[in-house]
């Protein structure tokens, strides 16, 4: 989809708030936590690996779930070279037990909880819902972005395809 400010679950009209990114453009450093007491800077701490940046807005949800479990899947064959990140609003302990339970163990869980960093930084902050909206993007080696997904409706699933195809043509 071309960025829109209003966003869909179901029925129902959200509003996107914060400054959408495109590809081309270089990607927004935010700080986000790794864990109740750590944090983890998205390109500051991933500097020099291709990254998938798979934003879902509760991992607690069935597509929420899928989408995290298939880029994990994923991760497997992709390289040493690339990290897999999920970014949601769930606390970091519902993260780490979310990850426990489904033995999700290739893709590193990141909450933007605290501040909606993230989501307002890449335009994704849903203001009824104080959740991210569900997108994912492919950032280069070099902090560009080649690839940026946002969906039209909250519970619609990713291209899956898009994102691989986008990072294996970086390798």
């Amino acid at each position: 989809m071309s960025y829109r400010t209003v966003t869909f679950l179901q029925d129902t009209e959200l509003h996107l708030e914060g400054k959408p990114i495109a590809v081309g453009d270089e990607a927004r450093e935010v700080s986000l936590a790794a864990g109740l007491a750590d944090s983890y800077d998205l390109l500051g701490d991933s500097a020099g690996l291709i990254r998938v940046v798979s934003v879902v807005p509760s991992i607690d949800t069935g597509v929420c779930d899928a989408q995290t479990r298939r880029f994990n899947e994923e991760a497997a064959g992709l390289g040493e070279d690339v990290i897999v990140l999920t970014v949601s609003a769930d606390l970091p302990t519902a993260q780490e037990r979310w990850c426990g339970a489904a033995g999700v163990d290739r893709v590193k869980m990141l909450s933007d909880h605290k501040e909606m960093a993230f989501g307002q930084a890449y335009g994704l902050a849903i203001r009824e819902l104080r959740l991210d909206h569900r997108a994912v993007f492919v950032i280069d080696k070099k902090d560009k972005v080649i690839h940026a997904q946002y969906l039209d409706e909250v519970t619609d699933s990713p291209d899956f395809e898009a994102a691989i195809g986008a990072v294996k043509g970086l390798q």
